[in-house]
This record gives structure tokens, sequence and C-alpha cells, in this order.
């Protein structure tokens, strides 16, 4: 699969498992050359492009600062990135092969929630 297609698939899971498709958004909030996939303008989900072009595909997920630090052990394909705060985003390889793609969707879900626990309670309404 090409890179725009695992995106796509991707959007297509978060969007069947929590019925958003009208709050969720896919843009270009940066630059160019990276997606950001945003709930009721909120990121969640940052792909850079470029890596994925050179066959370097990740993404930059925002996670609970507990569980940042343990995924940070447990597996190399887990890392601080650049441009967000280190202590709540990871960046997770996937060109790896180290990682489950349920196992991926699992933290773009962690990160889908993280998002939307910080938000008000009158935008959680707007969730439901």
């Amino acid at each position: 699969k090409n890179y725009l297609q695992n995106l796509l698939d991707y959007k297509k899971t978060l969007a069947q498992r929590n019925a958003l498709l009208k709050y969720f958004a896919l843009n270009r909030t940066f630059d160019k050359n990276t997606l950001v996939f945003k709930v009721l303008g909120k990121m969640f989900a940052l792909f850079p492009l470029d890596k994925w072009d050179k066959g370097e595909a990740s993404v930059m997920l925002k996670c609970d600062p507990e569980r940042t630090a343990e995924l940070r052990e447990q597996y190399e394909s887990i890392f601080a990135g650049p441009y967000v705060s280190n202590k709540h985003w990871n960046t997770v390889s996937l060109y790896t092969g180290e990682l489950k793609s349920n196992f991926v969707l699992e933290l773009i879900d962690h990160s889908y929630h993280m998002v939307v626990k910080g938000m008000t309670k009158k935008m959680r309404e707007q969730l439901l």
C-alpha cells in the first residue's frame, strides 16, 4: 500500500469507531508535508509525509505522560519527536515492522481520547 492508502485506512477506521465524520478533519496545519488529524479543531495525529516518501513512515501521537515513558522504554519504534511536547507526544515509526497495525490503531485511539479528555464539557457534548 502507498502512504495515502494507509492514511485513508486510519481515517476510515477512526471515523467508523467514533462516528465523527462531520467533526473529523484532515488538513495541513503546519506545512504541505504534514497531514494533521484533528477532532473539533484539536490535533491528535500528525503524519510527516516527507518521511513517508522516503520509506520512513511515522506518526506523532498524543499520549498520557506515564504511558509515554513506558512505551519509549518498551519499543525502539516509539520515541520523542520534533516540534511537539516530548512529555505528551510520541513519534511512532511505522516502517520498522516492530509494531502491529492493531497496536498502532490503539495508540491513535489513545491519542484521540487524550485530546477529547482535555476538552470542555460543552465540546465533548458535541461529539455525542
